[in-house]
């Protein structure tokens, strides 16, 4: 069998200073895992779960045999959370994000998307047969004036918190300027860090009723695997019926519908955890670098073999920060993504601060 296609494409990866390969824990303090609140890294699931024995196989698709009254109850106390009419459950917050936009948009549709969204929306747009228009990152106004080309059913796509920047959608402009459209937003880095009892940014902001579909991913804050698709009822037997991620997966085993639904009894009562975050947000203060007021903050470093060599420095003084390299971000945005944790302490982030500084 030859398979020199593959390795020629490796060393084109190679030759770019990109090839992206596995690393283990680098032993260092965690400024890169998505563990925001430390409900991982202090076994707060185990905790809760002590004692009780679930399935590890659901043993079939929902709409088969991997049905339970455990995932429809747990359904339930997500909608009630989130002040939705329903929610569905999904393997991963990639399945919830593809499957969506895949099923949801038609021939004749239109959406309209942040250009940074999230690799998952992306696919599940390329997969529908909906013409699809992106707008610059954030900006409205690019948004109004492309809104003029609408046609049919009108979604308009972001995320809450972004991933690789950490700000903020300006959801409310978008829902001012395009009063008429189907907003579907990715509440995935907002999830357990963003409102009160980390409901999300939509939520915070009152608007829920104005949107048509979050999306919740509960393997950031929340420390477990799967997401939610939340919106009215209509749209959950919709999904059920035409998402073909859920139709044709085999559905979360009991032990992982259980865990999510433990995340849901300790996420929201975690208010010194966020508050504290908010602490270290504020000690990150890099001056001339563009902030963000959530647990993602970025640190530009052009060139994927230079942000490697600045990730190589830190971990040498005991701080593990991982770079993000091209084609993951456009050429010439390379950067170390800065996760802050409720579990990091203000010397450390002050020592990182210092690091970076000294680096320009």
């Amino acid at each position: 069998m030859d398979d020199n296609f593959l390795e020629r494409k490796l060393q084109e990866r190679m030759d770019m200073k990109s090839l992206r390969q596995l690393r283990p824990d680098g032993g260092g303090s965690d400024f890169y895992s998505n563990d925001y609140l430390g409900i991982v890294r202090n076994g707060l699931i185990e905790n809760e779960l002590q004692g009780t024995r679930w399935a590890h196989g659901s043993t079939g698709s929902r709409l088969l045999a991997g049905n339970s009254r455990l995932a429809e109850e747990t359904e339930r106390e997500i909608a009630a959370f989130h002040d939705a009419g329903a929610a569905l459950l999904f393997n991963s917050g990639y399945d919830a994000n593809c499957g969506l936009m895949a099923c949801i948009a038609a021939r004749g549709d239109t959406i309209f998307y942040d250009r940074l969204c999230h690799a998952s929306l992306r696919d599940g747009i390329r997969l529908s047969f909906a013409h699809a228009i992106s707008f610059d990152h954030n900006d409205v106004d690019d948004l109004k004036k492309k809104w003029q080309n609408r046609k049919g059913n009108c979604f308009v796509v972001t995320e809450s918190v972004f991933s690789m920047d950490g700000d903020r959608a300006p959801l409310e402009d978008i829902l001012s300027v395009c009063e008429d459209c189907l907003l579907i937003v990715d509440e995935a880095h907002a999830t357990g860090v963003t409102g009160e009892k980390g409901e999300g940014l939509v939520q915070s902001l009152g608007i829920q009723s104005r949107c048509f579909a979050r999306v919740h991913t509960f393997g950031k804050a929340l420390g477990v695997h799967g997401a939610a698709i939340l919106g009215s009822v209509a749209l959950r037997d919709y999904l059920i019926n035409f998402c073909r991620p859920l139709i044709y997966s085999t559905a979360l085993p009991p032990v992982a519908v259980a865990a999510i639904r433990a995340a849901y009894k300790i996420f929201p009562e975690m208010h010194r955890e966020r508050a504290f975050l908010q602490k270290l947000i504020a000690c990150f203060d890099l001056p001339g670098f563009k902030k963000s007021d959530t647990p993602v903050q970025c640190f530009l470093e052009p060139g994927n073999e230079k942000v490697k060599m600045l990730s190589s420095r830190l971990a040498a003084h005991g701080l593990d920060v991982r770079p993000i390299l091209y084609p993951t971000v456009p050429a010439g945005e390379e950067r170390l993504r800065i996760a802050l944790h409720s579990f990091n302490s203000e010397e450390e982030v002050r020592t990182l601060v210092s690091l970076l500084a000294g680096s320009h």
